[in-house]
């Protein structure tokens, strides 16, 4: 099992939205709305450069602005996370049916270290972040990480996604593909399967799943 983290476990695309409205505040600008949407699920570095263009200052410091924003999403990190509907059950009923179980995303160690104080470091085998792979989400290379890592071919693997981004990753990198909205709306694509949430899944629905994309 392949599980994204920002709005798919939990629900810590608000806290990046705090942040990053404070960041652009601090710049002595306004984040706007589509320049927001346009983050979910990017890397950092697309983010900030995202950002800049936004704020229509291209040479800012990307460095001094990526140290600000990760001091303060930890902060709020430390706060505690909200799950998203039903994927605590999910990642425990999981657990109980002793699957391989990866945590894929495209956040930066530092932080994914302290979200793991709300997701349970001994929820997963793996942890695969997105300041350590080759190239992040889209690129399928974070989930053929988490699997080569697993010791999982990746056909046998089912990835939980909530974003383009990462739904795209996913499905590239070969896996099988449940996707489950938060922030933005997930238009159909073949090969994704599409969930209003994650209440109600369980080891078997995902076997299912996996059988069907096999089949």
């Amino acid at each position: 099992m392949l599980f994204d983290m920002d709005g798919t476990l939990v629900d810590s695309e608000k806290v990046w939205d705090v942040a990053l409205h404070e960041l652009a505040a601090r710049a002595g600008g306004k984040l706007s709305e589509p320049a927001r949407l346009a983050m979910i699920g990017s890397s950092m570095a697309a983010s900030m450069r995202i950002l800049r263009e936004d704020l229509g200052q291209p040479d800012r410091d990307e460095a001094a602005d990526v140290a600000w924003l990760e001091h303060r999403v930890e902060e709020l990190f430390a706060e505690g996370l909200v799950w998203r509907p039903g994927a605590m059950e999910l990642l425990r009923a999981v657990r109980a049916a002793g699957l391989p179980t990866a945590l894929v995303t495209s956040t930066a160690r530092r932080l994914v270290e302290v979200a793991l104080e709300t997701l349970g470091r001994e929820n997963f085998d793996v942890v695969v972040c997105g300041d350590e792979v080759p190239a992040p989400k889209p690129d399928p290379a974070p989930y053929r990480t988490a699997a080569e890592l697993l010791g999982v071919p990746i056909a046998d693997c089912v990835a939980i996604e909530d974003s383009p981004t990462g739904s795209a990753s996913a499905l590239a990198s070969g896996a099988a593909v449940l996707a489950v909205p938060a922030e933005l709306e997930l238009p159909p694509v073949d090969g994704v399967h599409l969930r209003d949430t994650l209440v109600g899944v369980d080891p078997a629905y995902l076997g299912a799943l996996l059988a069907r994309v096999g089949a």
